[in-house]
């Protein structure tokens, strides 16, 4: 009778990931709260009157007065954050002084430029950089461990607004291999904004989708210098992280005793060794995705690519803090949900991970 109270293993289970769960999302709610609090202080201290910014340094005390009642500027601090955070979460990230139209509209059209340059560049340094890292692991000290730790300090080393602008200079000036700064040459600009469907909003993607392989192909001929140019710095610091990790695997026991039993290389490797190299591995891909997807804003700036880094910069330099602090939600969203994207995936990868 006592035994078929006891709780089965699979229940047990259960219980377990619904609370794992609960507590992700419970961790997740804090954490955009706090990111939340402090771009609403930020928006609060910096030395910019949103009310003057819209009005003008001649508009009447009324005009202001009533301009401050207007966005509840006159309220309670605690009341203006509540109405701060009640906003966001329905997705309402204000309006653009600049603009006069909702943040958020704006953003959902620029961003999508930056997802996919940023996608494009970590699938190049996560293709380039994991092998190259490998490479380097099982051969220290040799030619080829050397060119990959050079080829890694340079791309930590050298400024990203430098590499765009000699890449500009070699690539397109010079030998004319690609396309120059924009996203579109005007023409193809001009059909793809009047002719074909946006799906997504990247190029790539809804060219290929409406079948306009004309424009796919001078989309990429835009896109590839700088993507490749955030992908080698990708590539810098991934390939440096694999190579670090491999390094650590290959010297634990367990890898001495599949060698010692006749395994084949190659399996030591890319099997047993990478099993365990892959968990950290995910981490360190997921920060340099959201780190591309954030820290752009050189490159953006350079090849003129309008997406969400070039609008917070422009946001900034016209005192339109509305763009900024919204820009600056949405990078802190890609963050915390990169962050919690890779943990899933780990404990999908990574059985230990799940107890």
């Amino acid at each position: 009778m006592i035994g078929s109270l006891a709780p089965s293993p699979r229940s047990e289970r259960v219980v377990r990931l619904i609370s794992q769960v609960g507590l992700g999302l419970g961790t997740l709610a804090i954490t955009l709260l706090g990111l939340l609090l402090i771009t609403f202080l930020i928006s609060r201290v910096v030395p910019i009157d949103p009310v003057l910014s819209i009005v003008g340094e001649r508009a009447t005390e009324a005009q202001i007065a009533a301009i401050r009642e207007k966005l509840g500027l006159d309220l309670p601090l605690w009341q203006q954050f509540f109405i701060y955070v009640t906003d966001a979460i329905q997705g309402d990230l204000g309006t653009s002084i600049k603009t006069g139209a909702p943040v958020a509209s704006e953003i959902a059209r620029y961003f999508p430029a930056t997802l996919e340059l940023a996608t494009l560049g970590t699938i190049f340094g996560t293709l380039v950089g994991v092998p190259a890292g490998v490479l380097a692991a099982t051969r220290p000290g040799s030619i080829a461990d050397q060119i990959v730790r050079v080829v890694g300090l340079m791309g930590y080393s050298m400024p990203v607004f430098w590499l765009g602008l000699i890449g500009l200079l070699v690539f397109y000036g010079q030998l004319d291999w690609v396309a120059g700064p924009g996203r579109l040459d005007p023409t193809y600009d001009m059909k793809m904004e009047f002719t074909l469907t946006s799906y997504t909003g990247m190029i790539l993607v809804d060219s290929a989708l409406n079948g306009a392989w004309d424009v796919f192909a001078n989309a990429v001929s835009h896109i590839i210098l700088p993507a490749g140019l955030l992908g080698y710095v990708s590539m810098a610091y991934i390939s440096r992280m694999t190579r670090s990790f491999m390094m650590n695997e290959l010297g634990q026991e367990y890898i001495t005793t599949a060698r010692v039993k006749g395994m084949p290389e190659w399996r030591v490797i890319w099997v047993h060794a990478m099993k365990n190299v892959l968990v950290p591995l995910i981490t360190v891909i997921a920060l340099s995705y959201a780190y591309l997807l954030e820290g752009s804003v050189l490159t953006e700036t350079i090849f003129a690519w309008p997406g969400l880094g070039s609008y917070i910069t422009d946001a900034l330099f016209s005192s339109d803090m509305p763009a900024v602090l919204g820009g600056t939600v949405v990078v802190g969203v890609v963050f915390v949900t990169l962050n919690m994207l890779s943990d899933i995936i780990y404990r999908l990868v990574d059985p230990r991970a799940r107890t």
